[in-house]
């Protein structure tokens, strides 16, 4: 199918050939009639795109200092590689769409297959959109119009937040799309309207929506134009739908109100405001966040949870209707905005005259009346024929993501295999890694992968509550198996894996525990050889902070910041010392009453079946001008300090002071070495299921500590005595 993407570094915007999304869980499918270029913020989008690095960063200065932050840390080249990278990210562009309803995902109710529906899809002609960003059109209004349903939303948000009553008098600045939509919507609600735009025809256009106009090209003064409008009083309230870089908007805005005015952004404008300008008038000003309530929160927009409501009249879906009302009943009238329209695949010619042409308002994309077949994989073209060593390993890669792209793809890029296919839920990403890493097939369906006989090791990179069914999958259907840590997120989850392992034929299963492999560790390791007592060991994590609906917290899809990363950790302690976890104690700091922070601030202390002890100090709550992981070995009187993987210490050894890397190396290009050429040129595992599933259950365990206050032993054996998922098959001791 046809997507529209936008290279964020290049700024080139290309109509590229990806598998169709799959649909997923709380989502429908959709085939696209119609979508509408915002000409505002898809102008910006563009131009960024096309700014130098330079003017990228001055336009994102807060961005500039934790580049600046992390360089300090990380270093200059890994940090200019992760910015390349970042900016190398292909970004869809679009955001409001009609079309109709081809696929309904679980759990969706009140939608069906070949329903008219209008949502905050992209431009592509299939598009998978969470059920709450998606409502059902009119029979009587057309696609065309419908199409404009999520930009009508962004305005309608802004003039709820002004709250009109009926007879008020408000400004609109900034007469372009959304001022248009909204002069509208600010007369069906009863009020009179003052348009004010430095473009005579954008003028003339709100005049025949019913506003009065301030005639700027003519050297009108807005502010004596209000005052005349209103007799002397004031404008109840602005809503500034205009982009500008200084605060001249705001400050006229402000002289324009009444006492107590109201003024709502939902533009780009300068914000150093006057104090004075709002003292004396004690007026409001709010910043309107796009279509309404439930905007970016992941429980709304994800998972479905709808606001009830008598106490959330107005959610963003509501907002949709809203608009479709005004559409059906005529009071809001889209074609006269329609200045352009362009076939799907001429795309890029429509943002061209986006950016040559200020004139330009709605720009509509048309899209084929003949539904495509759907394909869930495409074929990558290659402008070199991709080159693979002999004797190589066939690799397929499940999940495009930060850690897909960022650590394992480069990692395997020297490694003697052939990455024959990438599978994610949504191709565009993973087309952008394909053609990086001349991989020759993407999809969106990961069972293609694992049907393919040249297909012998798969490395699944998906967020985590995935992980242990794709484990089991991959191993049930005849495949080496590589998956990112966590290898599981409770008991139930480990043992459907060990069921999945036990039934395999000498299969690796290895999890991407890829501190073990580091340069530096490899150091300590041979620095401790031959030591004559127990170790004790000392691991400081700055783990920095995430919002508390960052999916990596969730208990169900991330499983928490223990068990989804605190298990790095344990795992390196276990490596060092060369012995198993024997049992875990943990204490959390404690956390306000009422507060809805995570479990992830704690101290746990390991203890290994050597005598050997360790302590993870998990801490969340630091500075990010300060190294992520610190650690230090204490042994037969001497001790060995480890910073962040790129400078080593050691006090009291003979023939070691101290060892500088380059740069920061956690060890995935080692990790991938290892475990391809063991299976190109056979051997041991590289990792065993006990020690696999052993130190997952300590992950659990320390979550078990922490809330009982006691010492929880780590045995295999609690897989086969219990299932409570409470206790996660830790058995807990006094």
């Amino acid at each position: 199918m046809k997507h529209l993407l936008q290279n964020l570094k290049t700024g080139i915007i290309e109509v590229a050939d990806i598998p169709c999304p799959t649909c997923i869980p709380g989502s429908l499918l959709i085939q696209t009639r119609a979508s509408v270029v915002s000409a505002g913020t898809e102008r910006m989008a563009v131009e960024f795109g096309k700014a130098s690095l330079l003017a990228k960063a001055r336009l994102q200065p807060e961005r500039v200092g934790q580049v600046l932050a992390r360089i300090k840390t990380d270093g200059l080249l890994p940090t200019m590689e992760m910015v390349f990278a970042k900016l190398d990210e292909p970004m869809p562009l679009g955001y409001s769409n009609a079309g109709v309803v081809v696929a309904v995902g679980e759990g969706v109710d009140g939608f069906a297959v070949g329903d008219r529906v209008a949502s905050n899809g992209s431009h592509s002609e299939i598009v998978c959109v969470p059920q709450n960003l998606c409502t059902a059109i009119p029979d009587d209004v057309d696609e065309d119009s419908a199409a404009f349903t999520v930009l009508g939303s962004i305005s309608l948000q802004g003039i709820r937040l002004l709250k009109p009553t009926l007879g008020e008098t408000f400004a609109v600045t900034g007469l372009g799309l959304l001022g248009l939509l909204a002069v509208q919507e600010l007369a069906a609600s009863g009020c009179r309207v003052l348009g004010i735009d430095p473009d005579p025809a954008r003028s003339k256009l709100a005049q025949s929506f019913g506003a009065e106009i301030v005639d700027l090209a003519a050297g009108a003064d807005p502010v004596a134009r209000a005052m005349e409008f209103t007799r002397g009083r004031g404008v109840d309230g602005v809503l500034i739908t205009a982009a500008a870089k200084d605060n001249t908007i705001v400050k006229q805005a402000a002289h324009m109100c009444r006492k107590r005015g109201r003024i709502v952004l939902v533009g780009v404008v300068g914000l150093d405001l006057d104090r004075a300008d709002f003292y004396k008038k004690e007026l409001t000003f709010q910043v309107s966040c796009s279509y309404g309530p439930g905007r970016y929160d992941p429980v709304y927009e994800d998972k479905g949870q709808d606001y009830p409501f008598p106490y959330v009249r107005w959610t963003q879906q509501r907002n949709f209707d809203a608009v479709l009302e005004l559409l059906r009943s005529g009071r809001l009238d889209v074609k006269p905005l329609i200045t352009r329209r362009f076939d799907l695949a001429d795309a890029p010619a429509a943002y061209k005259v986006l950016t040559d042409e200020r004139d330009v308002l709605g720009i509509v994309l048309d899209y084929p009346a003949e539904a495509a077949p759907i394909s869930r994989s495409v074929a990558v073209r290659h402008s070199a024929k991709p080159t693979a060593p002999i004797g190589s390993l066939g690799v397929g890669i499940i999940g495009a993501g930060a850690m897909a792209k960022g650590a394992i793809l480069p990692a395997l890029k020297d490694c003697p295999v052939s990455i024959r296919a990438i599978a994610d839920i949504r191709g565009a990403g993973a087309l952008h890694a394909a053609r990086k890493y001349n991989i020759s097939k993407v999809t969106t369906d990961h069972r293609e992968l694992l049907d393919d006989p040249d297909i012998h090791l798969i490395v699944i990179a998906t967020r985590h509550d995935s992980h242990a069914r794709l484990a089991a999958e991959s191993l049930r259907a005849g495949k080496h198996t590589f998956v990112e840590k966590p290898l599981a997120l409770n008991e139930e989850q480990l043992r459907l894996v060990r069921d999945a392992y036990e039934g395999a034929d000498d299969l690796q299963l290895m999890v991407g525990f890829n501190r073990r492999f580091a340069p530096m560790v490899r150091k300590m390791c041979q620095l401790i050889a031959g030591r004559s007592g127990p170790l004790c060991m000392s691991m400081m994590v700055n783990a920095g902070d995430l919002p508390v609906d960052h999916w990596a917290v969730d208990p169900v899809e991330g499983g928490g910041r223990i068990i989804g990363e605190g298990c790095h950790w344990m795992d390196l302690m276990s490596a060092i010392a060369e012995s198993p976890i024997e049992s875990v104690g943990a204490q959390k700091v404690g956390r306000p009453a009422g507060t809805a922070k995570p479990e992830d601030t704690m101290s746990i202390t390991v203890r290994l079946a050597d005598g050997s002890m360790g302590t993870l100090h998990y801490f969340p709550n630091g500075s990010r001008h300060y190294a992520k992981e610190r650690m230090e070995i204490f042994s037969d009187g001497r001790v060995l300090v480890l910073d962040n993987y790129r400078t080593l210490c050691g006090y009291g050894f003979k023939n070691f002071k101290r060892l500088k890397a380059r740069r920061i190396d956690k060890g995935h290009r080692h990790e991938f070495a290892e475990l391809t050429r063991r299976l190109c040129e056979g051997g041991d595992h590289v990792m065993t299921f006990a020690h696999a599933a052993r130190v997952t259950l300590a992950s659990f365990a320390a979550l078990s500590a922490a809330r009982s206050g006691r010492v929880v032993a780590v045995d295999l054996a609690a897989l086969d005595a219990s299932s409570d998922a409470e206790v996660h098959g830790a058995r807990m001791s006094s």
